[in-house]
């Protein structure tokens, strides 16, 4: 009977990129269980997955917040004034602007692979604990760094997105803050100029009473005049007649000259009126237009947070649950063929290399058992310099001997070579 052997299933290409996404060694992994192969590949797929979204997001974030606005084209505004002006501006911002679109397409694309490099370097980082199941409190203490930035990220992912599922909403509330808003500035610009407007209506009435005053006077003056022409008869046009003409004419031309003064006068406060209404109108229809322009990211978060709390709180905890769960099944993940390989694979190559390391070797200052690591072949090469220094030492040494013992002979056999007499 033959003998079964296990053989290790061909991985795809989609594996094997997914495999890159979670850190996970292609050579080890193509010779390891299919278990192993499609934990790291569901490992690598949260990962590109969590990029994507964060691409998605990020790019509707940036259009949202540099995407043109009606406070932007207020000199359109301005060419073409009242309502269909606003209409015009309406229509703008409604409508996709092409280049915040592709640079919002290029951030967006920047954005996903930032996430995904920071996503794959944490799943990288995150060991398998103890090897077993359960997460201790060592493990997670040590994983609290990576779970704190996973945080982060989960957050600032889900925002964009949140405001994007609820736009119609949004736009809602965000078209009933604007009418708020929009009386409340209506209220404030009128206050203001009623009083100017009543200021000058007032002095337009003094000095028309003025001239009502001098019309009467002279109404007055030429009924006395025709009474007392009706009361003389055939006398015909005595001195009191010509008293009260006097007294008419003299009432006329005060009538005249008054009329003549404060005409010109009342006529420069209506204008100042007409410009005030004028000045009033255009500060009001200024106010849509920058009302228009109160859709930004920030506001849009802000009314999101307020009136659909479940909403945000249900998908920061979606993408915290798809941020944070490669750290944590890291964490409780049983060691597997592909650790102990992986494990080989390393300490061959530490091997290799000359490098000695043993576990728990000695405790320092703080109580915490410290590994000594060995790098033989950095020590094989001191201990060669150190041995060929000391013996070059011991040479040079040898040879002085030699030649001092040399010396000597010489002395000995001709000291009248080395010491002269003067």
């Amino acid at each position: 009977m033959s003998k079964q052997t296990y053989q290790t299933p061909k991985p795809s290409k989609i594996m094997k990129l997914f495999w890159k996404a979670a850190g996970g060694d292609q050579y080890i992994l193509s010779q390891s269980t299919y278990s192993d192969q499609i934990k790291y590949f569901c490992l690598g797929g949260i990962v590109v997955a969590t990029a994507i979204m964060a691409g998605l997001s990020g790019g509707y974030a940036f259009y949202t917040i540099f995407k043109p606005k009606a406070s932007d084209v207020s000199d359109l505004w301005e060419m073409t004034g009242g309502t269909d002006a606003l209409n015009t501006v309406s229509g703008f911002t409604e409508s996709t602007d092409v280049g915040t679109t592709m640079i919002a397409l290029i951030f967006g694309l920047v954005w996903g692979l930032i996430i995904y490099n920071i996503d794959r370097f944490i799943v990288t980082s995150t060991g398998t604990g103890d090897g077993s199941e359960a997460i201790t409190w060592g493990e997670l203490k040590s994983a609290l760094p990576r779970i704190i930035m996973g945080c982060i990220i989960a957050i600032s992912i889900s925002k964009p997105l949140e405001i994007r599922i609820l736009k119609g909403e949004i736009d809602a509330k965000l078209q009933v803050k604007q009418e708020r808003l929009k009386e409340d500035a209506v209220k404030t610009i009128e206050d203001k100029y009623v009083s100017r407007i009543a200021e000058k209506n007032a002095s337009i009435a003094k000095y028309q009473r003025e001239i009502d005053n001098a019309e009467d006077a002279l109404t007055q003056a030429e009924m006395n005049l025709n009474a007392e022409m009706t009361q003389v008869g055939s006398r015909g046009y005595g001195p009191q007649a010509k008293r009260l003409d006097l007294i008419m004419q003299d009432r006329k031309l005060d009538r005249d000259n008054k009329r003549s003064r404060i005409d010109p006068l009342i006529a420069d406060l209506n204008n100042e009126i007409k410009g005030y209404v004028e000045e009033k109108n255009k500060e009001i229809d200024n106010i849509s237009v920058g009302l228009s322009g109160l859709d930004g990211l920030a506001e849009r978060i802000t009314i999101a947070e307020e009136e659909y709390p479940m909403v945000s709180i249900f998908l920061m905890l979606l993408f915290l649950a798809i941020e944070l769960t490669p750290i944590f099944f890291k964490l409780m993940l049983i060691k597997s063929p592909y650790d102990y390989m992986s494990s080989n694979y390393k300490a061959l190559e530490l091997a290799k290399n000359g490098i000695y390391i043993e576990e728990d070797y000695y405790e320092d200052k703080q109580g915490v058992q410290r590994e000594l690591v060995r790098y033989l072949n950095a020590e094989k090469e001191i201990q060669e310099k150190k041995e060929f220094h000391d013996a070059q030492i011991r040479i040079t040494k040898y040879a002085i001997e030699k030649f001092e013992e040399s010396e000597k002979k010489k002395i000995d056999e001709n000291p009248e070579d080395f010491i002269k007499y003067s």
